[in-house]
């Protein structure tokens, strides 16, 4: 018992805290062997084609098409692409309206999948970068991730999220916040030492002939698109300059139905990307992933509920007095996360309580999308979270 414990407390450590500081000293070894990767020319950019799947996003749409245009990008070399399968407002309408836009729209909606898909099917510029339609990005965005694929090495290059925090913000809105900045300090650090593991659809774009579409009832498309490149041997870089900026979901509530489904995509993938968890063919690549993801959308989650149950076992065995300062230390800290939901409730904000509420809220999403996912539950079809602008 003693050494389950201590196994399943190192791997939580390890997954949470372990593999970040890990991977901060790795990319400082690197750098001392062999210098800091260097910046790419912006020169002799691709052809590129920006592809946003928008459902429904009449309120945000015309502040989503003035913000492509804006976009920077050498003249002739882009093409604007709006797809609206399913969308039952007037956001098709308002698209048509722009004639430098191309639109495609089908009045079926059969997922942002299928959709991807059917307009993949129509492209011939070399690289495609996908955005979501609530998303601004900023002016450079285009250009500092086209700049990457001078470099024939990479297959995808991964923009940065992130989230619209203010002083007034609520649990989900501050815990997703804080999440996000450690991911992409993740991310990064991930890029610089091999590749990033998986990117995020709010903005990342491929090499169109690496592109390899996957099933319709795909859940992380974003996430299987790219790490299919990945399994190809080809680099996913990380470009922190290239952001897109959305707002945090509307509350708490939200938030985990999003968590949720997103915990269901990621056994999801998972399950059809085993081939990449031999680390003996991947190496490097298998590390990062089964200590950045896998572990994450796995076993993790269960191992925080069998380790309080090993620790009062522990401190009833009277085993050593070290396991009572443990299960104190795990009592604290869901006493504060309970806390936090109590405060979040009331409309209390009191922020030193938010992040052990959304630790706990992110991994009980991810015990509930395991579920779902085994029960078939989870459709592939565009399922809105609310939003704090009120828009999407």
């Amino acid at each position: 018992m003693i050494i389950t414990f201590w196994i399943t407390f190192a791997l939580i450590v390890y997954t949470f805290v372990g593999y970040g500081a890990l991977l901060f000293l790795l990319v400082r070894l690197r750098r001392m062997l062999r210098g800091k990767r260097p910046l790419p020319l912006i020169e002799n950019l691709p052809s590129c084609t920006l592809v946003i799947a928008a459902y429904n996003e009449e309120l945000f749409i015309r502040e989503k098409i003035a913000n492509t245009l804006e976009l920077d990008y050498e003249s002739g070399k882009l093409e604007s692409l709006f797809i609206t399968d399913g969308s039952s407002d007037n956001t098709p309408d308002i698209i048509s309206e722009y004639p430098q836009i191309r639109l495609m729209h089908r009045t079926e909606r059969l997922g942002k999948v299928a959709a991807m898909h059917r307009a993949f099917d129509t492209l011939s510029s070399e690289i495609v970068i996908f955005t979501d339609a609530n998303t601004i990005l900023n002016k450079q965005a285009l250009v500092n991730i086209a700049r990457h694929y001078s470099d024939k090495t990479i297959g995808a290059v991964a923009g940065e999220k992130r989230i619209r925090v203010e002083e007034s913000a609520d649990a989900g809105t501050a815990g997703e916040g804080f999440y996000w900045k450690y991911e992409s300090a993740l991310k990064k650090w991930d890029s610089e030492l091999n590749t990033v593991v998986g990117a995020a659809g709010e903005l990342f774009s491929v090499r169109r002939e690496l592109y390899k579409p996957v099933p319709d009832d795909t859940i992380l498309d974003d996430f299987m698109i790219s790490m299919l490149i990945a399994q190809q041997k080809y680099r996913i870089v990380y470009e922190p300059e290239s952001y897109a900026l959305e707002y945090a979901s509307h509350n708490i509530k939200e938030e985990l139905k999003r968590k949720i489904r997103i915990a269901a995509g990621g056994i999801q993938s998972i399950m059809r990307l085993l081939p990449l968890l031999n680390i003996f063919k991947y190496g490097l690549l298998s590390f990062q992933y089964i200590s950045h993801r896998v572990l994450r959308w796995t076993i993790v989650p269960f191992l925080l509920i069998i380790l309080v149950i090993l620790n009062i076992q522990l401190v009833v065995e009277r085993i050593h007095p070290i396991y009572w300062s443990l299960l104190f230390g795990q009592v604290l800290f869901y006493a504060a996360a309970v806390a936090g939901m109590a405060l979040e409730n009331r409309q209390m904000r009191i922020k030193v309580f938010f992040i052990p509420y959304y630790f706990c809220v992110m991994n009980y999403a991810v015990i509930r999308g395991i579920g779902r996912y085994l029960s078939n539950r989870q459709s592939a079809v565009w399922e809105k979270a609310i939003r704090k602008s009120g828009n999407n």
